[in-house]
């Protein structure tokens, strides 16, 4: 229990602590907004000393530099207003939730719950909205990650995600044979997946290929895919300016500053963080220039290199990430931002598919209690005995206070 008595004595000066941040803050937007001011005069000459440092580097990743910088495909001082969504379109999502494994419970085994969720537009039909739960029990399923030196709580994750990937291919397949209309497939979170740079290649794979697979599906389709990230952390693009601000003649981390670099000169507005800056530099409505990722695992993913931008979608400011694939597509890439627009105001400041993505896969208390119940259950019918959780778990549920 939080005894909040003793939490408020802590709680005193945070006002102050916050006040202090904020003008800190203030002042770290300043310095970028300058920055960007001066890096958008010398925008080409930038990008030419960036693509030079990932050549022939010293670094593990090629790389001259110490911090992952962005590439801008359009001027920097791009704001472009977003088409209005037709009435008829489509939306499509998929989240994924899980009952994790336990020594402690009945059996050893874990869920996971993949939803389903497609809602129509001005056409007159019903949404699609429900989940595919699947049991993963057997041995060689459970402990397939260990030859890798993965847990097998870690390795549920990473599986989930790639099934949540299957399953948007399989919806956009499936829309596509029966609509026509304007259709973009919608994912909460980032498609860079940023965890598989520190597993084994054969392990990333496995992860990888059925999510790339199900992307050719939906390049096939016609349907766009994007991830929907709010409240972003990257400072990918303010990194880029980086370059702006470096005192060398030519940047090169590995030669000057290799041995400070928490204190690198070319850093004055750290820790600020992307959308902080677009949100002083984009109206309601409006979206930033394109950006491509730099991230050291997209040397994996083919024609499907990851390419972003930031969009003010009145709330706040998103950041909205694509296949090069559907970048390429200049109708595509139109008709997903504004479709995505729309999913914003109708959901009050985040999308409607999203949100329903998410409330469908979800398991809770109750669910796992019943997912458990049924197990038992199936356990007693098939003759096995002294079935039960240990006496640890059951002690927890129960107070004998």
């Amino acid at each position: 229990m939080l005894d909040l008595s003793k939490l408020a004595r802590q709680m005193q000066g945070i006002s102050d602590h916050l006040t202090q941040e904020a003008e800190a803050g203030r002042r770290r937007v300043e310095i970028a907004q300058q920055l960007m001011a001066q890096a958008t005069t010398h925008q080409a000459l930038l990008v030419e000393q960036l693509n030079q440092q990932r050549v022939g580097g010293a670094s593990q990743n090629g790389s001259r530099l110490l911090f992952a910088a962005a590439e801008p495909i359009e001027p920097l001082d791009t704001k472009i207003a977003l088409d209005i969504a037709p009435k008829a379109h489509t939306v499509l999502s998929s989240d994924g939730s899980q009952i994790s494994p336990s020594h402690h419970e009945i059996a050893y085994c874990y869920l996971l719950n993949i939803s389903r969720v497609i809602i129509h537009y001005g056409q007159s039909r019903y949404p699609l909205l429900d989940s595919l739960p699947e049991v993963i029990y057997r041995p060689e399923d459970l402990y397939a990650s260990r030859k890798w030196g993965i847990q097998t709580e870690e390795w549920m994750g990473y599986k989930r995600t790639a099934a949540e990937a299957v399953m948007l291919g399989e919806l956009g397949h499936e829309c596509a044979k029966t609509s026509d209309v304007p259709t973009v497939a919608m994912t909460d979170g980032s498609l860079i997946y940023w965890f598989l740079e520190q597993i084994p290649a054969a392990a990333r794979d496995e992860i990888l290929n059925p999510v790339l697979d199900a992307w050719d599906q939906l390049r096939q389709a016609k349907v766009p895919v994007m991830g929907y990230i709010s409240a972003s952390r990257s400072s990918e693009a303010l990194n880029f300016l980086r370059l702006q601000a470096c005192p060398f003649e030519q940047p090169n981390c590995m030669a000057h500053c290799e041995d400070r670099r928490n204190e690198t000169p070319c850093n004055p507005f750290s820790p600020l963080r992307d959308v902080t800056l677009w949100s002083t530099a984009l109206s309601p409505g409006e979206r930033g220039p394109i950006w491509k990722s730099s991230a050291e695992i997209l040397s994996g993913y083919g024609e499907h290199a990851v390419y972003f931008c930031y969009v003010h979608v009145g709330a706040e400011v998103a950041r909205i990430e694509f296949p090069q694939w559907v970048i390429e597509d200049n109708r595509l890439f139109n008709s997903a931002l504004s479709l995505m627009l729309a999913q914003v105001q109708k959901g009050f400041g985040y999308p409607v598919a999203l949100a329903e993505a998410h409330n469908q896969a979800v398991v809770r208390g109750s669910d796992r209690t019943r997912f458990f119940t049924l197990l038992e259950q199936e356990m007693i019918r098939a003759g096995l005995k002294n079935v039960g959780t240990s006496f640890k778990e059951a002690r927890k549920r129960g107070s004998i206070a």
